[in-house]
């Protein structure tokens, strides 16, 4: 059960690459990666085949901002990643305001690869402002530790 168990897939979104005639593929803990920023980013009912799949953390964007949406927050995220990401297995989220005053809330979560034992994390800024130069792309953090 090594790290093939983790999987390959495309690139989302889809780049194509005309040298090879083909699709850039994500492949091991990348595709990990790359599938949380999509479970997360996907509203419930979104996908017709798969009603169940996200997490809903866009309808919360404009409610106030205290110990219970944080809890609400990270605890969407964990339910979505329970049902809908059996490579991995969440340690911990956090949901970070230092920046909430110019309209970033940081989620931070932190899992461990079940086939490697591996622990990474994953940081998932959402901008509360709207803004035409804002970067909507996510940064993403890895950190692995010896296990």
């Amino acid at each position: 059960m090594g790290e093939s168990f983790l999987g390959r897939g495309w690139s989302f979104p889809p780049t194509f690459d005309r040298s090879r005639a083909g699709v850039d593929m994500l492949q091991d803990e990348d595709d990990v990666i790359s599938s949380l920023h999509i479970l997360v980013r996907t509203m419930r009912g979104e996908r017709v085949m798969l009603p169940t799949y996200g997490c809903n953390v866009q309808s919360q964007v404009f409610e106030p901002l205290d110990t219970r949406q944080k809890t609400l927050l990270a605890d969407l995220i964990e339910t979505a990643v329970l049902y809908h990401e059996p490579r991995i297995e969440v340690e911990k989220v956090d949901v970070q305001d230092d920046d909430a005053l110019e309209g970033v809330i940081t989620v931070q979560v932190t899992y461990r690869l079940k086939s490697t034992n591996s622990r990474f994390n994953v940081v998932f800024p959402f901008y509360l402002n709207e803004g035409t130069d804002v970067n909507l792309t996510a940064s993403v953090t890895l950190l692995e530790e010896s296990t």
